[in-house]
């Protein structure tokens, strides 16, 4: 049993902004496995369960805001019996620039609020991060919260629409094979903007 997680905020006014890439590439995996989204009220999210190479996967969206992401993700992996190392976290990363991915397991949370209530709510820092990299203000790198909430420009998401099926392949690549081979595979990686 593993869980897949993608952090982003409820809404369409947060729709196509950095914040909620993690929503985008849910939803993007959830359509190749063919899942369908329901929303389950107790877990204060949405779920799509599918088959995997790792066997039965549980797709979730945190409809709690990033800021209480934990919420709702620490109880969809209690319930289905489920630990750290059987989670994969898909979230922004303003330190990485856009057109990356980059894979960890375990550390902190990186002044992420999201992963930060994920790490307090399952009380460990022990599972598997896949960073989509949305950079930082071109002419403020001190505006983050702007940047993050704000939507993307055109170049941006152009690069984006590439990154986001290339993070689905990310994220296979955990269930298959392990983050070790995915770490390896991807964390050299960045999108060719004319690709």
């Amino acid at each position: 049993m593993k869980v897949v997680a993608g952090l982003g905020n409820p809404g369409a006014e947060y729709a196509n902004t950095p914040h909620s890439i993690g929503f985008e590439v849910v939803e993007a995996l959830a359509r190749d496995l063919c899942a369908e989204w329901r929303r389950a009220a107790a877990f204060k999210g949405e779920l799509a369960s599918a088959m995997t190479a790792a066997g039965k996967t549980v797709l979730v969206k945190p409809m709690t805001f990033m800021n209480l992401s934990g919420d709702c993700v620490a109880p969809v992996v209690k319930y289905n019996n489920a630990g750290p190392a059987d989670l994969v976290v898909v979230s922004d990363d303003i330190d990485l620039p856009v057109g990356r991915i980059r894979i960890r397991v375990g550390g902190g949370a990186g002044g992420h609020n999201g992963l930060k209530s994920v790490i307090e709510r399952l009380g460990s820092p022990a599972f598997t991060r896949v960073r989509v990299g949305v950079g930082r203000d071109a002419h403020d790198r001190s505006k983050v919260i702007s940047h993050v909430l704000g939507k993307f420009d055109p170049e941006s998401r152009a690069l984006m629409d590439k990154v986001v099926p290339a993070a689905v392949k990310a994220v296979l690549q955990v269930l298959q094979e392990g983050p070790q081979a995915a770490m390896n595979a991807w964390n050299g990686w960045a999108v060719q903007a004319d690709a």
